[in-house]
């Protein structure tokens, strides 16, 4: 598994980084959800370099260009709740995409003793296809790697990127195990050290999940 972190290197990416870890400002979620959605945006941009490209003719209104365009059929994955704004920035970018969507939650508790448990999956056909897994946090990667699983009810795609905001040290070795090709790719924009004892990434930010949209009830 390649492994690209853009966080190493100054950009502007690192601006919207810290805002969203910023106590400060975490209690805009409008702010946090637009955050997120700006590195989608920067993520999808570095990543559309990888694509295969062709050259294809665009008529104007005074002549004939010829422009090289992608040519990928790109489905696009996320994890609810989490990863929607996330998804939309990466759906701006890449906009005859194609979505899938799948529920995860995880039971609170120890690390060592974490079950995650999945509960709706809809999704297109993902075989020869170019497939972003998005996700904003990468704990242990247990989750990552059990959406993914339920994913390929859909078809196998011909490549999968692993796009996250922020990746734990164990999850990125969990995930590299998993995935042993150089065919698939994780993109994070930070990678921090440690998970606590219930499993969250520290520094991290907190639950993405209520910070863009509020606290949860869990029903179950």
């Amino acid at each position: 598994m390649k492994i690209i972190d853009l966080g190493a290197t100054d950009s502007v990416l690192n601006h919207y980084m810290a805002q969203l870890r910023d106590v400060n400002y975490q209690g805009n979620r409008t702010l946090f959800r637009g955050n997120l959605k700006r590195i989608g945006y920067v993520m999808a941009y570095e990543l559309s370099r990888t694509l295969r490209y062709s050259q294809k003719e665009v008529v104007t209104p005074l002549g004939r260009k010829t422009v090289s365009t992608p040519d990928d059929h790109i489905v696009i994955g996320t994890v609810l709740r989490a990863g929607l704004a996330f998804h939309e920035g990466f759906l701006d970018v890449f906009d005859g995409a194609d979505s899938a969507f799948v529920a995860a939650y995880r039971e609170e508790g120890h690390r060592d003793d974490l079950r995650i448990h999945l509960d709706y999956i809809a999704t297109p056909q993902l075989d020869g296809s170019t497939f972003l897994l998005v996700d904003p946090m990468l704990a242990t990667g247990s989750s990552l790697e059990l959406a993914y699983q339920a994913f390929l009810a859909g078809g196998t795609p011909a490549r999968l990127h692993l796009c996250v905001v922020i990746a734990a040290e164990e999850g990125v070795a969990h995930l590299a195990r998993v995935f042993p090709s150089d065919d698939v790719t994780l993109w994070c924009a930070a990678i921090d050290p440690v998970l606590n004892e219930a499993a969250y990434i520290v520094p991290g930010l907190g639950d993405a999940g209520d910070l863009s949209f509020g606290p949860k009830k869990n029903l179950r």
